[in-house]
């Protein structure tokens, strides 16, 4: 047995443990920032150092292909160039590449497509269109969801038409299924769900295959155990059936993607499904402070369904979370515009310490014309992906058919794209043709002038099938993929069809169009053997979270969602309010609000340093103004760490908080105020309609600090922001309802503070 590595004294005594696990299961329960990433690497690597495994007898299942590669550079350092040799990636990414090798035997050719979302949707209208469903009336991404569901749950279209139809809609649903399935086939395409569900199948029918698959793959470990779901669960275990060598990471309280069929009883029952697994904690934090740790505790210790842990750190107290109480959410992103300029100055920040989190994503709108407006530079995460975008998949529908000319769905989308002459009739009568004879569109359309359409469309078909067979003539005689594509878009017309009409969206897509060209360029140069099929493969598994770029100086405005896995110095949390952050109504019996609590668990451990939390009274919603609930994990988090902006504590009792001059909550002395937090009515004529006004001259001292609530006869009701200077210079900083922020000396502002 070779010597210890020496990088195994880089871990505590619990990574060590994990790490030098030997035969047989091993749960490893990591906590938000204990070093999960480092443990799993370094048990990879220790595995083969310690020649209990070769490289490709290793298989490691990641959510993104970002943690992938992160991991595998960080093995490489380890270990050298074997590193290399390793299975690892993405559950989508490992399986596909399987299917690639074993696709024949489930009757799909190895170019199989692989359907995005989008494309899905696209194929399921059609058929909808085929069988006179009106897509407007029937959503195709309604149907699309409930397939997919159904394939996660390994429940075939013969399985839902015996057991599941219960409603019209059920009914629907089961029949354009069954055809959504034989028309993947019929393309030779898979969409993201079959990546998952036909290893499965292929495992089920050919028993030498799983065989083949079981012996080599000595050692599988997955990563963020808590978010498979029941494919991804069955495919692993039939895997690690023989040798049971499963290592799985991962975090019960960071269990949030149950929408997409992630099923947290996958990691708290994996003792029961592995009676002699061993389970070792990761409670040793070293991301956060004390005081956010505390905070995260206190909220998901409130969660019946968990697997008992707690984590600590020997990181200083920190600062206490601070609350943001706003009118509005204009207000609230002044607000934190605001706090991320003061922090920059302070503590020496960039813009990329700074994350912006939020429930959904349409709260990013008012925090994008904020941050624009006062030159606060940011990057959004969870947008319209490059890839995603009208032109991209235009391009890529091309190149998709130089090596699958039978995908109808990529073929249809282009063959008329840009104009020429193939019209909707033509169209119509040549996919009738092919539903006729059961043959894919591509067959249809080499032979064209067997079907009766209009003799340009016809003449324009016969000229797009031998540019495609000109292409693919190109490919196989090993042409680089650039040039081939640069020829695709000459001879296409697609590039020349940008220029022509010369407008500013036409030349931002063939902008993209050439960034495209760049990333192809940059696919062959890091490949030495690249295939078309590899670079279409790589892109169509590009994830939200695979998109952020880390090293860009810029505040980073994501879901909480998509944020885990991620850190920052500084966070906020914002559109904290009932309906909202949690979704649904407190009397909603569907809000999982367990998983709701363990989603803002998540959002407080992403932060390092500073952590604000944000929630407005009132928010637009449909065009209209509605009054909010701030959110009930506010009163669930320890008062011991949390407190208003003026450093008051908060009283947890009724959506209201407690203010003292002492912000000790232990210090009884002094005088303890009650504030109503309700938003001031205010009638037509701007005047407050109910509470005590306060004038600058108050005797009783000063009431003008930051917070206050105040009124001002021209711009009605306001709030304090920030304050600067001393006596008659003392300014203020205010932002209105009704007429945004602005600056006004103390002195001669005529304000009114409304208690």
């Amino acid at each position: 047995m070779p010597q210890e590595p020496d990088f195994i004294h880089d871990l505590n005594k619990q990574q060590q443990r994990a790490v030098r696990h030997g035969e047989g299961p091993l749960l490893i329960v990591a906590g938000a920032g204990s070093g999960k990433t480092r443990v799993l690497t370094y048990r990879i690597a220790y595995l083969i150092q310690q020649q209990k495994a070769t490289p490709n007898e290793i298989l490691a299942l990641t959510f993104t292909n970002k943690a992938a590669t992160e991991m595998k550079e960080r093995i490489g350092e380890l270990i050298g160039d074997q590193a290399r040799r390793l299975w690892m990636g993405t559950f989508h990414s490992v399986f596909s590449k399987i299917l690639r090798y074993e696709a024949e035997k489930i009757g799909f050719n190895s170019d199989y497509s692989i359907y995005d979302t989008d494309d899905s949707k696209n194929a399921i209208k059609q058929i909808l269109r085929e069988n006179s469903y009106d897509p407007k009336e029937i959503k195709p991404r309604i149907l699309q969801r409930r397939i997919s569901d159904a394939k996660n749950e390994l429940i075939h279209p013969g399985q839902y038409n015996e057991k599941f139809v219960h409603s019209t809609l059920d009914e629907i649903t089961a029949t354009i299924y069954d055809i959504y399935v034989q028309r993947l086939k019929h393309n030779n395409a898979m969409d993201f769900d079959d990546l998952l569900i036909k290893p499965i199948e292929l495992f089920n029918k050919y028993d030498e295959v799983l065989a083949k698959y079981q012996d080599r793959f000595k050692y599988i470990l997955i990563d963020e155990y808590q978010d498979t779901n029941h494919a991804q669960y069955t495919v692993t275990n039939m895997l690690a059936e023989k040798y049971k060598n499963l290592c799985v990471v991962g975090d019960d309280a960071q269990s949030i993607y149950s929408f997409r069929g992630a099923d947290i009883r996958n990691i708290l029952d994996f003792k029961n499904d592995y009676e002699d697994a061993v389970k070792i904690p990761l409670e040793q934090n070293y991301r956060s402070t004390k005081a956010i740790l505390k905070a995260a505790d206190s909220i998901i210790k409130k969660n019946d369904s968990q697997l008992d842990k707690t984590l600590w750190t020997d990181n200083d107290t920190g600062d206490m979370i601070t609350v943001l109480d706003n009118y509005d959410e204009r207000d609230e992103a002044n607000r934190v515009a605001d706090y991320i300029q003061k922090l920059k100055r302070r503590k020496g920040y960039d813009f990329g310490d700074f994350a912006i989190l939020y429930r959904t994503n349409y709260q990013s709108r008012v925090f994008e014309e904020t941050f624009r407006r006062k030159g606060i530079t940011y990057q959004l995460v969870g947008g319209l992906s490059f890839y995603q975008r009208k032109e991209i998949k235009d391009v890529l529908a091309y190149l998709t058919l130089l090596i699958n000319p039978h995908d109808d769905t990529n073929l249809r989308r282009i063959i008329n794209e840009p104009s020429r002459g193939i019209g909707n009739k033509s169209m119509q009568g040549l996919m009738l043709r092919a539903r006729e004879t059961g043959q894919s569109l591509w067959e249809i359309l080499k032979n064209v002038e067997e079907a009766d359409i209009y003799t340009p469309a016809e003449n324009s078909v016969k000229d797009f099938v031998a540019m495609i067979n000109e292409l693919k003539r190109d490919l196989a005689n090993g042409k680089k993929l650039i040039d081939v594509t640069k020829k695709l878009l000459e001879k296409s017309g697609y590039m020349k069809s940008l220029v022509e009409e010369n407008s500013p969206k036409s030349m931002t897509r063939r902008e993209n169009i050439l960034e495209l060209e760049n990333a192809i360029s940059y696919f062959e140069k890091d490949n030495a053997n690249a295939t078309l099929s590899a670079f279409l493969q790589e892109i169509s598994l590009i994830t939200d979270t695979d998109k952020y770029d880390e090293d860009k100086p810029a505040v980073t405005m994501m879901t909480v969602h998509a944020a885990k896995g991620l850190e920052f110095p500084a966070v906020f949390v914002v559109g904290l309010e009932e309906e909202l952050f949690p979704v649904g109504s407190r009397d909603n019996e569907e809000v999982n609000i367990e998983e709701e609590r363990r989603l803002f668990y998540v959002a407080i451990t992403r932060a390092q340093q500073d952590l604000f939390f944000s929630h407005c009274r009132s928010r637009y919603k449909y065009g209209e103004e509605q009054r909010k609930k701030r959110s009930r994990f506010l009163d669930e988090v320890s008062s011991d760490v949390v407190r208003t902006e003026t450093g008051a504590s908060i009283k947890q009792n009724d959506n209201a908080f407690s203010s003292s001059k002492n912000s000790n909550q232990n210090n009884n002395s002094g005088n303890h105020v009650e504030y109503d937090r309700q938003k001031p009515q205010y009638n037509k004529n701007n005047k407050s309609s109910g509470g005590t006004k306060i004038h600058y001259d108050n005797p009783d001292g000063d009431p003008f600090q930051v917070g206050a609530q105040v009124e001002h006869n021209v711009f009605g009701p306001g709030k304090i922001i920030s304050r600067s200077g001393q006596g008659e210079k003392t300014k203020v900083v205010v932002f209105f309802k009704d007429r945004g922020r602005k600056t006004l000396m103390l002195r001669a502002a005529k304000l009114e503070v409304v208690g």
